[in-house]
């Protein structure tokens, strides 16, 4: 499928990248008061909704490098944020768990994001908002797989598949 031209897809990466950056900056913005970086955030956001992961589970979830994660791991473990704990079925897996101070954070930030979010769908109906989710949904799902649609469809055309 060719994309318009009308539809100014040219401007969709910048638009996605300036949104995103807009959204962690007023987020970030709004959080400081816990004292926790972007990245610390993210951790713990990560560490609550998994109930306890282990430090290559975080490498994987947040994409970034294992030393990255260790060292956020430790700083938020200096600060009571979560502790490591060995795995009860493999002593030698130290597992991060968050803390009741990181729970309690989860739920006041989960209120920040709530009231982030709703600042950057000022002026959009609820159908819109669920075009642009489901849009949304697509490009993530379509970015997900190894083989996109387009490069599927490209490498099956005219092979009589």
């Amino acid at each position: 499928m060719a994309l318009m031209k009308t539809a100014n897809v040219d401007q969709f990466g910048f638009l996605l990248h300036d949104a995103a950056r807009l959204l962690r900056k007023r987020f970030e913005a709004r959080g400081s008061e816990y004292g926790l970086s972007a990245a610390q955030w993210r951790l713990l956001v990560r560490v609550v909704k998994e109930g306890s992961a282990t430090q290559s589970r975080l490498t994987e979830l947040l994409e970034i490098e294992p030393i990255s994660v260790s060292r956020l791991v430790d700083r938020m473990e200096q600060g009571g944020w979560v502790t490591r704990e060995a795995d009860r079925n493999d002593r030698r897996v130290k597992l991060v768990v968050p803390t009741g101070k990181s729970v309690e954070a989860f739920s006041a930030i989960k209120a920040v994001a709530g009231d982030v979010y709703s600042d950057a769908m000022v002026g959009l109906d609820d159908a819109q908002i669920t075009t642009l989710m489901t849009a949304l949904q697509t490009i993530v799902g379509n970015l997900s797989n190894q083989e996109t649609p387009a490069s599927h469809a490209a490498n099956h055309s005219g092979t009589g598949s």
